[in-house]
């Protein structure tokens, strides 16, 4: 029997009411033991109107002795900071060794303040390296759902084996989140969300959750700081959702829809420099009030979101940022080819400081393989099956000389086993990085995957208007998909196991999940290597 499914036996009877969580498992109605000495502080501040958690919970950047717990108090979701008043209201966090909560290992109690809209991060330490736990809140007569969490291995410990996911891209708008209720049933040390975490634009009709009517306030595009935080509330209400955040630890980082599409640095078309210094800032805020990240809260319209994680000696996570600091899209954005502006050395990607750092940690890193959890595709993409090329503006072909030097840097460094992780295009592709991409015979140096989207783009098709001409015009491209899903990679010391797994449909509830094609990258070979094409369903 599967873990995840003993698990729910387990706890089958003990829940006194059906809470939204961790593959459906609900709160527990256990006794709370030191949480009972503030429950009636808690329920005094509270008054709530409704079950508080609606927006469920999650944990993220584990490190070996400590994980982020995140939850937001919001009875009323959708409304003026939640439904809740505007006063501190304390929350009670407990973490446990078993699902039960029989073995207590840390608690404390946390406020949820409303200038960040209730929500609560807590910064749990004095946990032991590479041990499963389980962690919930409490406040006033109410618990939260149970989520689960996972510290990371200890430093230098060897790491026989490491499975994650990967998701981007969930247009709420676009379809149903049955990707994730699959997600959360894989048995997962870690989740990776590459962006694009919700979208800002205004929809009147909802094609894609055609049972689900649109609210009036999300009829118009995201400006204010109240408008991303109902846009956040909203895709959160989402069971499928809420459900693969109570799985396992999350690593988010954002991409542009989080603030407006394409944006670059500190300037969009779409507003006056000042003005839209205001709604970055605003979207960054809410951002992380409703992100499972330590409790350092944005500079105005900064945040400094790229870090580094490692997992024992087996491998380490770059987690970028190639929005906050990039220059703007060259040659008016859109496709063009070698217009001065796209081989500008002195344009960039990551910026200076960033790209640095990078660098800097690749070549210490002493990892078997060393991961770059980024937005867009790095590979090259030639868009044109025709003599002559035509590239992106906004992927890593428009900042060629940036990507250039990070590859290069890779290669003077001796990077152990580098692996490029993409989102954004909502479509999959497995990628042979090359250090030349104009030159057919120049080495491979890493290998990218990019996993499509969790809903944006509606259901997609096998093989789209892009695919055929992708892997034409292409060649180091091994693969192409373009449909809805999400991927999961198995890491050994010797090899990365990299599977696509499709969900057929999103417009329709209840689609099944199918693997369409695995691939393997050995340690040492740079490259796709093996494809094991397969159409087994599970």
């Amino acid at each position: 029997m599967r873990r995840n499914e003993q698990l729910r036996e387990t706890l089958a009877g003990t829940s006194r009411r059906r809470f939204l969580g961790y593959s459906g498992l609900g709160a527990l109605a256990l006794a709370l033991g030191p949480l009972q000495a503030q429950v009636g502080q808690a329920q005094a501040a509270g008054g709530f109107k409704s079950y508080p958690f609606s927006l469920g919970v999650a944990s993220g950047d584990p490190l070996p002795d400590s994980v982020v717990l995140w939850t937001r108090l919001a009875p009323e979701p959708l409304a003026s900071l939640g439904g809740m008043d505007p006063r501190p209201v304390p929350v009670q966090w407990q973490v446990s060794e078993d699902a039960q909560f029989r073995r207590v290992v840390r608690g404390g109690t946390a406020t949820a303040r409303p200038e960040y809209a209730h929500s609560v991060h807590v910064d749990v330490r004095g946990l032991q390296p590479g041990r499963e736990y389980f962690y919930r809140f409490r406040t006033g007569n109410e618990i939260s759902p149970v989520g689960r969490t996972k510290t990371a291995p200890a430093p230098g410990a060897a790491v026989s084996g490491f499975k994650f996911g990967m998701v981007s891209c969930q247009a709420w708008f676009d379809g149903y989140y049955t990707a994730y209720s699959h997600l959360a049933r894989e048995d997962l040390d870690l989740v990776v969300h590459l962006g694009d975490y919700l979208y800002e634009y205004g929809v009147h009709t909802n094609g894609g959750r055609p049972d689900t009517p649109v609210p009036d306030k999300f009829h118009t595009t995201t400006m204010h700081l109240s408008d991303y935080r109902d846009r956040y509330a909203l895709y959160k209400l989402d069971p499928e959702l809420q459900a693969a955040h109570a799985a396992a630890p999350w690593l988010v980082t954002w991409d542009d829809h989080e603030v407006v599409d394409n944006y670059a640095d500190l300037a969009h078309p779409s507003l006056p420099p000042d003005d839209f210094l205001v709604r970055r800032a605003n979207a960054y805020r809410a951002y992380w009030e409703h992100m499972p990240l330590r409790p350092l809260e944005p500079a105005g319209q900064n945040m400094s979101l790229y870090r580094r994680f490692t997992f024992g000696r087996l491998l380490e996570f770059n987690v970028l940022d190639t929005r906050q600091y990039r220059s703007d899209q060259a040659c008016g954005d859109g496709l063009d080819t070698d217009c001065a502006a796209r081989l500008d050395p002195s344009r960039t990607m990551l910026g200076d400081a960033q790209e640095a750092w990078l660098l800097d940690g690749l070549g210490r890193s002493q990892a078997t393989w060393n991961v770059l959890a980024q937005q867009l595709m790095m590979s090259q993409v030639d868009f044109n099956t025709d003599p002559g090329q035509a590239f992106s503006m906004d992927m890593w072909d428009g900042y060629k000389p940036s990507r250039d030097r990070l590859l290069n840097g890779m290669v003077e460094r001796q990077v152990s086993n580098p692996i490029v992780l993409s989102g954004d295009f909502h479509r999959s592709m497995a990628a042979d990085v090359k250090q030349d991409f104009d030159d057919p015979a120049s080495a491979t140096i890493a290998t990218e995957f990019l996993g499509t989207s969790i809903s944006s783009g509606r259901d997609g098709a096998d093989m789209d208007e892009f695919g055929s001409q992708f892997l034409a015009a292409n060649e180091h491209i091994r693969f192409y998909n373009g449909q809805r899903g999400y991927m999961t990679f198995d890491v050994t010391p010797d090899t990365w196991k990299a599977s696509y797994r499709v969900v057929p449909y999103v417009r329709e509830r209840g689609a099944p999940v199918f693997t369409r094609a695995s691939f393997a990258v050995e340690n040492g070979r740079p490259g796709v290597q093996t494809d094991t094409l397969s159409a087994a369903r599970g």
